[in-house]
């Protein structure tokens, strides 16, 4: 875990600072600045869009009963695309968009997918759900004859 966090917070930084000063050795100042500003608001838009895609697919298959093609990952993995095209940098720019064309975000998916089957499979990654916390086995079974209160008696107050 921690050589992850090394590399997101050291490496990435480091290599995406150096991509942008050699594309402003060879473009000039100004226009990189400009070419970062509008990856970023091509970013927010193209995210924008997608997100509204991938959540109206949703909903058009909730409606009919049926599973989505695109699961959560993919909205996942839209939304981590838009953060790395709103981010300032080519790395994370050429990230983003391939996250954001559907035909590899799918792939990426797919990846993530067979990553997490393999680890369910393995036993390192364990999938809760709510009979994790809840007892649903003996939910609706008949309490115990000991603790059952008794609820017959008078009622109380005065007379009508």
């Amino acid at each position: 875990m921690l050589k992850w966090l090394v590399l997101l917070f050291i490496v990435v930084p480091l290599v995406e600072l150096y991509l942008l000063l050699t594309l402003a050795s060879s473009i000039g100042f100004w226009p990189t600045i400009a070419l970062t500003l509008i990856t970023a608001f091509a970013g927010g838009w193209l995210a924008k869009r997608e997100g509204l895609r991938v959540w109206r697919a949703w909903r058009r298959a909730l409606d009919e009963l049926r599973p989505p093609e695109e699961g959560v990952i993919d909205g996942v993995l839209v939304l981590v695309g838009g953060a790395l095209l709103i981010a300032p940098g080519v790395l994370t720019d050429l990230s983003g968009v391939l996250l954001m064309l559907p035909f590899t975000r799918r792939r990426v998916a797919a990846l993530i997918r067979k990553n997490i089957d393999r680890r369910i499979a393995d036993g390192r990654l364990r999938v809760a759900d709510a009979s994790s916390f809840i007892d649903v086995q003996n939910m609706w079974q008949p309490a115990p004859p000991g603790d059952v209160g008794d609820t017959t008696g008078e009622a109380g107050g005065g007379e009508p």
